[in-house]
């Protein structure tokens, strides 16, 4: 039987060693860099104060991520989606905002689930006008409209038999024709669409319907090739997104971002702040 003294000494050992690696789990990635699209609001864009940084939504929910983790996070500007996922992939950047979930980007990316943004597509009509809209087939018989917005194989195809939809230039081109009677209603992104909208002063005149035609979820997902990648991090970020995507924390964001943005378009341009 082993001595009473040396049973404890090595039961205090394991339980340092213990505290020990916890500590060095919790506390291996000190500072985290995010990403995601600059040109997405309410969700994320270039901040105008602070060119070198992202402000919106889902900015401001990493960064309460990373204050309830202890880390330091920085939301960085990338120029476009495609440099922002390429910097992300080759891990120069660790976490990618918003991203979909596709076969090819799991070779590259650990996706942090739930998600808790999702792009949702929804019917957009004149908000004088009395439109009953519950299922695609409702959509028959009406002229509609949308821009750029990729849509699913399932929906592109019911819409070539069954609809009639025709492609915008781009999002206020289609809400123009939509506000002159030229189409009836307008297939687009419901946040983004509405941050256009209160730019084009037309927020109080455009209405969203629900249910949406299809939604796509957004994801937050840290790079393979990230040196903060590791299995505390991963569970901790799940752990919080899953606390988030219960509360009511994502809409108010949407709706604090969504003010910010109809706030910076009506204020003039002023200097961006010079980095020190």
């Amino acid at each position: 039987m082993l001595d009473r003294h040396l049973l404890k000494s090595c039961v205090l050992a394991i339980s340092c060693l213990s505290v020990s690696s916890l500590s060095f789990a919790a506390g291996s990635c000190e500072r985290l860099v995010a990403t995601g699209n600059p040109n997405n609001p309410p969700f994320m864009w270039r901040d105008p104060q602070n060119p070198k940084q992202l402000m919106g939504a889902q900015a401001d929910m990493l960064k309460k991520v990373a204050k309830d983790l202890g880390v330091r996070l920085d939301v960085l500007y990338s120029r476009s989606w495609e440099k922002a996922e390429e910097e992300v992939r080759s891990g120069r950047i660790d976490l990618l905002s918003g991203v979909e979930l596709t076969p090819a980007s799991l070779d590259d990316l650990d996706y942090i689930y739930p998600s808790v943004y999702s792009h949702d597509t929804v019917v957009w009509v004149r908000n004088i006008l009395s439109f009953p809209y519950i299922e695609w087939a409702d959509l028959r018989d009406r002229k509609g409209a949308k821009a750029a917005d990729a849509l699913s194989p399932a929906f592109t195809d019911y819409a070539k038999a069954n609809l009639d939809i025709e492609q915008g230039a781009n999002l206020s081109q289609v809400f123009q024709k939509l506000m002159l009677g030229e189409v009836d209603y307008v297939l687009a992104e419901r946040e983004s669409s509405l941050a256009r909208a209160t730019t084009m002063g037309l927020q109080d005149d455009l209405l969203p319907l629900s249910p949406p035609i299809e939604g796509r979820p957004m994801y937050l997902a840290l790079s393979h090739n990230s040196a903060c990648n590791d299995a505390w991090l991963r569970g901790q970020l799940a752990k919080k997104m899953t606390e988030i995507a219960a509360s009511e924390l994502p809409e108010s964001l949407i709706q604090k971002n969504l003010q910010l943005w109809k706030q910076q378009q009506s204020e003039p341009a002023s200097a961006p702040k010079v980095a020190q």
